[in-house]
């Protein structure tokens, strides 16, 4: 009995040891890179103006924030996505719930669906812009547009994977479809649910920086367009770094999430 205990310390010890020495070795790696990056520009192996430096970033980094700018344009930016990430998830799971729940309307709809997964979405952008407006909601309406069509495909898919045994032994016991997806389809594709999650975090990113690129005055996505526009690459590649750190912060939210409703089903 203490040889176990001993052994499953000494394991949790090995796991906690490894996690450490991978969070040091991504900051290495960061660091690293950053650090040659600096160099080669300083260097002239590469030139400065056309792919920036970490110090120049810096300088125009406080230079946003000196404006006041700089936290307007991240919250707009960050509004736009959770809004796009909430409602793609939302109505992509409950078109999917729908199409599950009809056989019928599910096989109609089917090819279609795909057409729409298939089709470049920015396409669609221009429509959008008149249908709705030229603001935040054509840009919110274009990271739908991207999110909702795979949203409903992968939680779709999901929902069909669920092992065909339990659902007729359910039905044998009287329940109708309904009580089977309550009390076992949406349990059992809990997986499929979180992963569209964390698809979806990158694919409201996306949607809202194509929108911002079309219409918007402000945001990120308008920055990027806008020091394009003067040659500021600078302000460029600060906002494209500040987008990276925004979207691990919201994926490694979902992660947490995720880790929470872990606990709650296995305990």
């Amino acid at each position: 009995m203490v040889n176990n205990l001993k052994e499953q310390e000494l394991y949790i010890k090995d796991i906690n040891n490894r996690k450490k020495k991978i969070i040091i070795c991504r900051f290495v790696i960061l660091i690293a890179f950053f650090v040659l990056w600096e160099i080669a520009g300083d260097l002239k192996w590469i030139d400065p103006f056309l792919t920036s430096t970490p110090s120049r970033m810096v300088k125009n980094l406080v230079k946003l924030y000196g404006e006041g700018s700089l936290f307007k344009h991240i919250g707009i930016t960050c509004l736009e996505t959770i809004v796009g990430f909430l409602l793609s998830t939302v109505l992509g799971t409950l078109i999917a719930i729908l199409l599950w729940l009809s056989d019928f309307v599910s096989e109609v709809l089917d090819p279609y669906l795909v057409v729409l997964n298939a089709l470049p979405k920015i396409a669609l952008a221009p429509i959008i812009i008149f249908w709705v407006g030229n603001g935040m909601s054509a840009i919110i309406m274009v990271a739908v547009l991207i999110c909702i069509v795979v949203t409903i495909l992968t939680v779709l898919n999901g929902f069909r994977e669920v092992d065909k045994d339990k659902i007729r032994l359910l039905k044998t016991f009287g329940a109708s479809k309904f009580q089977i997806l309550i009390h076992l389809v949406i349990p059992s594709s809990i997986p499929t649910l979180v992963s569209t999650l964390k698809i979806n975090v990158g694919l409201s990113w996306v949607g809202v920086i194509m929108g911002e690129f079309l219409v918007a005055k402000e945001g990120l996505g308008f920055l990027i367009i806008f020091g394009g526009q003067i040659s500021q690459l600078d302000t460029v590649m600060v906002s494209i770094l500040i987008l990276s750190i925004l979207a691990y912060v919201m994926y490694k939210l979902v992660e947490i999430a995720e880790k929470q409703v872990k606990k709650k089903l296995f305990h």
